[in-house]
């Protein structure tokens, strides 16, 4: 296995190639190493999809639980995870720091935090730059490299505001955030005034209603690292929520024709 150095140097790297990379977001440790056989460079935890597997809603995951998560998906394979930590498991720039103290433990290459309090509102501009400011202290005087992931909710939590969200990503970027990520953008007219308006690396998400970009048109605007945060978790759930849903109403099987084989997973399991 890779050190956590080399993971985090590994990670840096990819942003900094002249074209866009996938981030695909498991939400276990066989997911993880699925995607890693499959060939994909890097991973990305979804506290979303991790919250459903283990019958949950999203945001629910106290920060304990997601950090032993956190470090299942950072060993399961020899790939980079940055990890989604939400909104640092609390309002104070103490308990980011924390948060972020606590993650990189945990053989992470990365991580997120969001703008976004437990009730779904938006900070003040001023503490969540003093939050961003805090996860930076920590991860930048780390011995090896992880990169810092800043995210503006504003379009999540339906504030379309996009020169708030431009104003807020500029002042995270200044803050010391590595990465830079809205998500939830609505066009790709919104994708670009973004990436144009900052200096460093810009994450976009695909998967969500809305705008669909291919990894060629938005590695062409200049966004470097594509996730799909909880996309593959919802995709998977929907094909076991209509199997159950043919099995109970219908009392019929055919869905069983969609399913992988046997065969193949147990060969991609194979090591």
């Amino acid at each position: 296995m890779l050190t956590q150095a080399e993971k985090g140097k590994r990670f840096r790297e990819l942003h900094d190639r002249n074209t866009a990379f996938i981030i695909p977001n498991p939400w276990d440790v066989g997911t993880a190493r699925l995607l890693a056989r499959l060939g994909f460079e890097a991973l990305a935890t979804t506290s979303a999809g991790y919250a459903f597997s283990v019958g949950q809603r999203d945001n629910t995951i106290q920060r304990e639980l997601m950090m032993k998560h956190a470090a299942e998906i950072s060993a399961a394979t020899d790939l980079p995870v940055s990890a989604d930590l939400e909104n640092g498991f609390g309002d104070s720039p103490d308990v980011v720091a924390e948060t972020f103290r606590l993650a990189s433990k945990t053989g992470l290459a990365g991580g997120s935090i969001e703008d976004m309090k437990s009730d779904h509102s938006i900070y003040e501009l001023e503490l969540a730059v003093e939050r961003v400011i805090a996860a930076a202290e920590i991860v930048h005087a780390l011995p090896f490299s992880f990169t810092l992931t800043a995210r503006c909710e504003n379009f999540l939590v339906g504030r379309l505001d996009l020169r708030d969200t431009i104003r807020r990503l500029q002042a995270y970027q200044e803050a010391g955030a590595d990465v830079l990520y809205a998500p939830g953008l609505s066009s790709k007219e919104d994708i670009v005034a973004v990436v144009q308006s900052l200096d460093r690396p810009v994450n976009v998400i695909m998967g969500l209603q809305g705008v669909r970009l291919s990894l060629a048109e938005l590695s062409q605007i200049g966004v470097k690292r594509i996730s799909v945060g909880s996309a593959l978790s919802r995709a998977a759930l929907g094909a076991f929520l209509r199997a159950a849903r043919e099995m109970k109403s219908n009392g019929t099987f055919t869905f069983a024709s969609e399913a992988v084989s046997y065969k193949e997973i147990m060969s991609m399991f194979d090591v």
